[in-house]
């Protein structure tokens, strides 16, 4: 069995949680020393997609013409798809048609959580669906004091001074615009959102959010995964304000990289995350106010170790042989048409 992980139109998701996402089925497929390329024009047994950009269904096309096993991972939902850019809303049903079309050309597809699953299982695909997270490597992602030192001198940052942190695009499904309302009620915390959008897909909402004068809010754009492991390690809480997600990668690197997590209180995170023992929930601003206050100054118990639990749970390692599992699903899907 060699895998092939196509990679089409890559250059434009790999600073996103899908190009991400690739690189952990990569890794997933090495642990298990599972032969694969991400040349097309190499021999392989099964093709597995993450993008529904116009090469990948014709790569799927291309696959099922040579009999060949096409493994859809379905990354993206009409859900999370609005609020995002410029236009989303308007064209979610579109997108929604669009990305059924694209997942029901799979043999079988693959989505990060049941919550997704649960979606996806309304659109009417003809193709089974099975939930496997994207995976974490908490090898990677481990805490260490280096980390934080690396970070906190990058940035001139005291180590006394508090430091709240997100990931993410410049989009209001993130959060963003109450991450930046959230920096201007508490000008004695330094809030810094990482991540890039061209602003030419920003909603003017947005745009006008980010061009505020606040002195403590910092947008040092994109960062390198090494760079993102030491913001996580020597931050003191990771503020995830997401109203819609399939998973949320950078939720599990935060929870491998043991700092504390207050996230928006959304149906997703209603089952595996457990309020008050693996992460913190709010729902409005002046709650999110109050919890981060009591996390930063250490007055909230500390969830770290549980939150940790999750992740690896979800570890690569253990990730892989579930993967692959579903790629050893019986032949007949082969000969899906």
């Amino acid at each position: 069995m060699k895998v092939l992980l196509y990679a089409g139109s890559l250059k434009l998701i790999n600073k996103s949680g899908i190009g991400q996402a690739i690189r952990h089925q990569k890794k997933a497929l090495e642990y298990l020393n599972i032969p694969h390329t991400m040349n097309h024009n190499e021999a392989y047994d099964i093709v597995h997609l993450n993008t529904i950009f116009p090469n990948s269904l014709f790569m799927s096309w291309k696959a099922k013409r040579q009999g060949k096993k096409v493994v859809y991972y379905a990354h993206s939902t009409m859900e999370d798809f609005r609020n995002s850019f410029i236009g989303s809303n308007l064209i979610a049903p579109l997108f929604k048609k669009w990305i059924t079309f694209c997942y029901n050309r799979g043999n079988l597809i693959i989505t990060p959580t049941e919550y997704s699953k649960s979606i996806l299982d309304t659109y009417g695909l003809k193709r089974p669906v099975y939930s496997l997270s994207n995976g974490i490597d908490t090898k990677f992602f481990q805490r260490n004091a280096e980390a934080r030192n690396r970070f906190r001198e990058k940035y001139q940052l005291d180590d006394k001074e508090k430091v709240i942190i997100s990931v993410g695009h410049f989009m209001e499904r993130k959060g963003i615009d109450d991450f930046i309302e959230l920096a201007k009620q508490l000008p004695s915390y330094q809030f810094y959102w990482f991540g890039h959008t061209s602003m030419n897909l920003v909603p003017a909402k947005i745009k006008r959010a980010m061009k505020q004068d606040i002195p403590n809010l910092h947008f040092p754009g994109f960062i390198s995964r090494e760079e993102l492991r030491d913001a996580y390690c020597g931050s003191d809480l990771f503020l995830f304000l997401t109203h819609e997600e399939t998973e949320g990668i950078v939720l599990l690197e935060a929870l491998a990289a043991k700092i504390p997590v207050l996230v928006r209180d959304i149906p997703i995170y209603e089952q595996w995350l457990e309020e008050n023992v693996h992460v913190y929930k709010a729902k409005e601003l002046p709650l999110f106010k109050e919890k981060i206050a009591n996390i930063v100054e250490n007055q909230a118990p500390d969830l770290t170790e549980k939150g940790y639990e999750l992740a690896d749970e979800k570890d690569i390692e253990k990730i892989s042989e579930k993967l692959l599992g579903l790629y050893q699903l019986p032949d007949k899907l082969v000969s899906l048409k």
